[in-house]
């Protein structure tokens, strides 16, 4: 193997300990950046390989899929202005705070993030940056950048505000762009980056914040621009009470009423949280098959409420997973939140109708589905070679007797090896070319500069 991660032409993950994929108890084979082959228990593969990697010691399961995150946001954790608020009051004591952002330190916030992520077995990750103060407006580029340096796949949505105070949103003034000058931008990053072709390791999305951020205008135009461009389109729906009194009181028609009249009641689309949905909103999502990504930990830290993951599905909206901003979660550990996705949906369901495998599920197929992908999110021939393997050394884990379901019951945090596309980006929980502890002081120092009233511990 390389010093970047590549591996031979033929690689068999051998015998694991346990691997979420039927029929491959006895590994499977990547060549180039795909997955050949299945390996059943105690079979060889079907042609000589080129190296073996003996996984014993791992649980294998398909990459992690991010499905909404704020990377910005890692500055501002634990921030005294917004700490045991719900979302209007968190939003409105940080807006003000974020406007200080700089592109150096968006840079390592994004760094930092893309990190967390790998080190949690995330293979894909999505980010939704809506936040554009002067100086910052090639925000994009910076993610697309930084995604490419550690190899991970990435799907990079435009977000955007442009709906103030003033004009009866909830920013304010300094922190939104006018439709046209998002629009343009918006068609340049899609120009620069979007790869719509299987495989692919860079596509843009477009996505306006939210109803109470956002023009009418910018949302129609979007999905006409994501329409042409063939790129997925996101945004933030249904995740409080306050929210649906807002589009009550300002458009007179509740969310789901107003994604239809601007065009986004498609395949094409994925909602962030999407918790305040009555019965025939939910059967015209499902209908119409939009995506919801469920994120357990920030509903939980704003208490925004609980997911209609099960009735969703059953509607037929792919549902995916995500860790959501790290101020409002306030970590970027994906495997950590099908943890918690477990949890609450077994406290909303029961304890028989929500098992690991389905929070699993969530966090890879769903997620794919939500992303309009079907080159990634399982183990299989064919598919993307995007895989997280843990082990269970830990104390946590002793006692344990089924692997995959103490990934999820026990607890595990940290992946010991990641791979994306055929090549590995984290070896014995290191990732590839990133000094964690330089990362962390520098960031961290960031922080304290230009957050400095969030008295972050040095």
């Amino acid at each position: 193997m390389a010093a970047d991660g590549t591996v031979a032409r033929r690689l068999w993950i051998r015998d694991p300990l346990a691997i979420l994929a039927d029929g491959a108890g006895g590994g499977v084979v990547v060549e180039g950046s795909r997955i050949s082959e299945r390996v059943p228990a105690g079979g060889q593969p079907a042609a000589p390989v080129d190296e073996t990697f003996e996984a014993g010691r791992h649980v294998v399961i398909p990459g992690l899929i991010n499905t909404h995150h704020h990377f910005f946001q890692t500055l501002t954790r634990a921030h005294p202005a917004a700490i045991n608020k719900p979302l209007f009051p968190w939003l409105q004591a940080l807006y003000g705070i974020w406007g200080r952002l700089t592109p150096d330190a968006f840079r390592l916030a994004t760094r930092l993030a893309y990190t967390e992520l790998l080190l949690s077995g995330c293979t894909t990750a999505g980010d939704h940056h809506y936040l554009f103060p002067q100086g910052l407006e090639n925000a994009v580029d910076i993610q697309v950048e930084e995604a490419r340096r550690l190899g991970i796949r990435a799907v990079v949505t435009r977000g955007s505000m442009s709906l103030s105070q003033e004009e009866g949103g909830l920013p304010p003034k300094a922190l939104v762009q006018d439709d046209d000058t998002i629009l343009a931008d918006s068609e340049r990053v899609l120009r620069l980056f979007h790869d719509p072709a299987p495989g692919a390791m860079v596509r843009i999305g477009l996505a306006p914040c939210s109803p109470f951020a956002v023009t009418k205008r910018l949302m129609r135009e979007s999905a006409a621009l994501a329409e042409r461009y063939d790129c997925p389109l996101h945004t933030h729906l249904g995740e409080t009470r306050d929210e649906n009194a807002f589009c009550l009181e300002a458009f007179g028609q509740r969310p789901v009423d107003y994604l239809k009249e601007v065009g986004w009641m498609n395949s094409r689309a994925w909602l962030a949280h999407g918790i305040h949905f009555n019965d025939d909103e939910v059967h015209r999502l499902g209908a119409a098959g939009v995506g919801v990504c469920h994120c357990p930990t920030s509903n939980m830290v704003l208490a925004s409420g609980q997911c209609r993951t099960c009735e969703l599905e059953a509607a037929g909206s792919p549902v995916g997973l995500g860790v959501d901003g790290s101020a409002s979660n306030d970590n970027s550990n994906l495997i950590e939140g099908v943890r918690h996705a477990l949890m609450i949906n077994r406290l909303t369901y029961g304890a028989e109708a929500v098992t690991h495998l389905d929070a699993l599920r969530w966090a890879t197929q769903g997620s794919a589905a939500c992303l309009g992908r079907s080159d990634i999110g399982r183990i299989e021939p064919g598919r993307e070679a995007d895989l997280a393997l843990f082990t269970l050394d830990e104390l946590r884990f002793s006692g344990a007797h089924d692997p995959l379901a103490a990934l999820v019951l026990c607890g595990a945090h940290r992946a010991d090896r990641v791979m994306v596309a055929g090549r590995w980006r984290v070896i014995d929980g290191q990732p590839l070319g990133i000094e964690t502890g330089r990362l962390r002081e520098e960031h961290s120092r960031l922080a304290r500069h230009l957050f400095g009233d969030a008295q972050l511990p040095r």
